[in-house]
């Protein structure tokens, strides 16, 4: 019951403020009218007057954060007919507090003034001018400064809200387009080597040659499930690279590759374990790329694999010599998505690094990339 009634009062806040606020209109108005203790500035007015002009006023507060000025008009209407001052009170302290009024600061001063003549002239009240003047000061044109702060401070309550919910969405989207990248390669790279030695087995009648291809496409596809899990698992866990192939997995990776006709250089000088699980994993999507693109535009050039360490950066580069195709290396399906280059460089930027491709001066293709040198944490191990 609690839970429900603290759910109620938070959904509707604002509305519960507008109907306390007129029951205080209605409490300081309707009494002193009944009992007749009431004044004036314009004469004697008829008691259904006075209560008609406190209830209207009382109606105009729940309309306070649609529009201020009848509002404003109803407390002042109350101070002259019937020398109620709590509703200028009131009605300072809204205008500002729903920022309706733009030249707010003449509209406190002249209910300031209204006040201070009421207050003066009425018979109950000690007739001092400078008392008057700090009770008018005190009793509304605080109020007014109040509400304006209480206005700033919801307004910075606010945007903080907003640039939580962007960072919140940014994030999500981040993730959505990382976890979309990495089925991306990870799908590609396997199914694209599958089909090659499913082509090869085709052609070949050495038994023992078909039965080593039959095993790694069956390690190849057990290789992608794992992959494929551990992407499920990043949306239940926050360790989210454990799983992943890093710098140890791209000796592994060229074999493959030369498995299916690549003929491929490889040169590693990565301290085995250097990198955190994240960069080494970038290194790995890089080289990844760079051979199934050889794969696609130039299976039958020669092709050297670089990743290094120097200095502050790792230097990792894939470079095919842009031959043409041999016999050796069977025509697979090119299998697009949109997620390659593009998501690599967008990858490799957000890990703080520089991506870039194109074609060499000796007629070939050149993938490289620069990923910033951070010695591995124990944590990320």
């Amino acid at each position: 019951m609690r839970g429900k009634w603290a759910g109620f009062t938070a959904h509707h806040r604002g509305e519960i403020g507008d109907v306390l606020l007129a029951a205080a209109v209605l409490a300081f108005t309707i009494p002193t009218t009944l009992m007749g203790e009431s004044f004036s500035l314009v004469g004697r007015a008829p008691q259904w007057l006075l209560i008609l002009v406190g209830a209207v006023t009382a109606v105009t507060m729940l309309l306070r954060r649609r529009t201020a000025w009848p509002m404003i008009v109803g407390a002042v209407a109350c101070a002259v007919l019937a020398g109620a001052t709590v509703p200028l009170a009131l009605a300072a302290y809204s205008m500002t507090a729903e920022a309706k009024v733009r030249r707010w600061r003449w509209v406190a001063m002249a209910m300031t003034g209204v006040y201070i003549v009421v207050d003066y002239v009425n018979p109950h009240t000690d007739q001092f001018l400078y008392l008057t003047t700090v009770r008018a000061l005190t009793l509304v044109y605080l109020p007014a400064l109040v509400g304006t702060w209480v206005h700033e401070y919801r307004s910075m309550n606010a945007e903080l809200r907003t640039g939580v919910r962007l960072r919140e969405e940014h994030a999500a989207s981040q993730e959505r387009r990382w976890i979309a990248a990495e089925l991306h390669d990870t799908v590609t790279h396997a199914v694209t080597t599958m089909v090659l030695n499913a082509g090869i087995i085709q052609d070949t009648e050495d038994h023992a040659e078909v039965r080593k291809l039959a095993t790694t496409i069956e390690d190849k596809g057990v290789q992608a499930l794992t992959e494929l899990r551990g992407l499920l698992t990043v949306l239940r866990r926050e360790e989210v690279y454990q799983s992943l192939q890093g710098m140890e997995a791209i000796p592994q990776l060229v074999e493959e590759a030369r498995d299916i006709g690549l003929r491929i250089d490889l040169h590693l000088d990565v301290p085995q374990g250097a990198l955190s699980r994240q960069l080494g994993h970038e290194c790995f999507r890089v080289v990844q790329e760079g051979l199934n693109n050889v794969r696609k535009h130039a299976p039958g050039s020669q092709v050297r694999v670089v990743c290094e360490a120097n200095g502050d950066v790792v230097n990792v580069s894939v470079v095919n010599t842009g031959e043409g195709r041999t016999e050796t290396v069977r025509d697979c399906p090119v299998l697009e998505s949109g997620f390659g280059l593009a998501g690599l460089w967008e990858r490799i930027t957000l890990a703080g690094g520089r991506l870039e491709s194109g074609p060499t001066t000796e007629g070939g293709y050149a993938l490289t990339a620069q990923v910033p040198f951070q010695p591995v944490r124990e944590d990320q191990t």
